[in-house]
């Protein structure tokens, strides 16, 4: 059986892996952030809506702006956790955040 924090890592890392333009796998910074956050009691709720909602961001930008390069680190994401802890999302945002990046995803399919 896995202990909480073991689990919560894992639950991040694999939510941060699973978006667009982040790495394939976790680095060792990654993983001492991961930790550390577990540390900090950061709720994985808060650590999601922060990781859709840097993404749907980037993603759904003006398309006539300069791309943006891949991200590299789960330290991008520190703003936006920032962020939604001091002003949370509204009830019911990160479903709208999912079906957004889950829009995205079908998109990119259609297209390649």
């Amino acid at each position: 059986m896995k202990t909480d924090q073991a689990h919560y890592i894992e639950t991040l890392l694999n939510l941060y892996l699973s978006l667009p333009e982040t790495p394939s796998q976790a680095s060792q910074s990654d993983l001492r952030l991961a930790y550390s956050l577990y540390q900090r009691n950061i709720a994985l709720e808060i650590l999601e809506a922060a990781l859709l909602l840097a993404s749907v961001r980037r993603l759904f930008r003006d398309p006539a702006l300069p791309p943006l390069p891949a991200i590299r680190s789960l330290h991008y994401f520190l703003p936006v956790i920032s962020e939604i802890e001091a002003s949370p999302l509204p009830q019911g945002y990160i479903h709208y955040l999912r079906r957004k990046l889950e829009s995205y995803a079908a998109r990119d399919r259609v297209s390649n």
